[in-house]
């Protein structure tokens, strides 16, 4: 009787270590957040592989809702409100769903935060549509990627890719119009954002005798800062000011060097030789 009490027990300690084994997940989760305009998006999706099977059109059927990935929802978090497809999405969180065909998806932003089967969509829950046309890729993607590629300051496009295949969704922000409330209202203030104001103005093809007029300020503001009086040299530089340009230029490499600032030295040193 003992005996078989202690069989008992090391059986179940048998049973317990092998409930409690670890293995890789066959389509694992990936969360990726990207800033982007003035804040960032997020996305979560599961990854599944192709492990030799034929994806679109077998596995992935066409003309049929697809969660876009494997397990759970994929899902997109926008921090700031965008444009996708001509329509204002509210800044929030969002399902995102799409229907393969050969040569061309639909893409849905949907309300939905949980579909994983085309039985538990609800048309009348998307947010915005968006026909893509396919791309062929010249080799394959053994597991499904979904990524944020060609980010600007205001642009970015939400790219998916698996086998042999590649589809793409652009997102805009009016970054413009957000910047520019904000030089107006804090140029208002005692503590003004002369730099960062002259560097987007400068960045962004704007006025630039203004730009120099707020460099200017934060050069009285911070008169050791090197890397505003390089900027300042850019900026002369760039209105055709060269003489103006070299000076500002030595001022910033002589702070830098002061600094200790090796980087804005060689910064300086190339800006002056294309002034010469």
């Amino acid at each position: 009787m003992k005996k078989l009490f202690i069989t008992a027990i090391a059986a179940c300690g048998l049973f317990m270590a092998e409930a409690q084994l670890k293995t890789p997940a066959p389509s694992p989760t990936q969360t990726i957040k990207q800033d982007f305009a003035l804040s960032s998006v997020e996305l979560s999706y599961s990854r599944p592989g192709m492990k030799g099977r034929t994806i679109y059109g077998e596995l992935v059927p066409y003309g049929k809702v697809w969660r876009t990935g494997a397990n759970q929802a994929t899902t997109l978090t926008f921090g700031e409100d965008v444009m996708i497809g001509g329509t204002k999405v509210k800044a929030g969180k969002y399902g995102l769903l799409t229907i393969p065909e050969r040569k061309e998806w639909t893409i849905i932003i949907t309300k939905q935060l949980d579909v994983t089967s085309p039985a538990a969509y609800k048309e009348d829950m998307d947010v915005v549509r968006v026909i893509a046309s396919t791309e062929k890729m010249s080799d394959k993607m053994e597991t499904f990627t979904i990524e944020f590629a060609n980010v600007t300051p205001n642009k970015c496009d939400l790219e998916m890719k698996w086998e042999n295949t590649a589809v793409k969704l652009p997102i805009s922000v009016d970054v413009e119009t957000k910047v520019m409330a904000q030089i107006d209202q804090l140029m208002n203030k005692d503590n003004r954002p002369y730099f960062n104001a002259a560097m987007y103005y400068m960045d962004n093809g704007k006025d630039l005798n203004t730009a120099l007029g707020w460099f200017d300020k934060a050069v009285e503001a911070q008169p050791t800062a090197y890397w505003i009086q390089h900027q300042r040299a850019n900026c002369l530089a760039k209105l055709g000011k060269k003489a103006e340009a070299k000076m500002a230029a030595e001022k910033s490499k002589e702070l830098a060097a002061a600094a200790k600032n090796d980087d804005y030295v060689k910064l300086n040193e190339k800006l002056l030789k294309e002034l010469k």
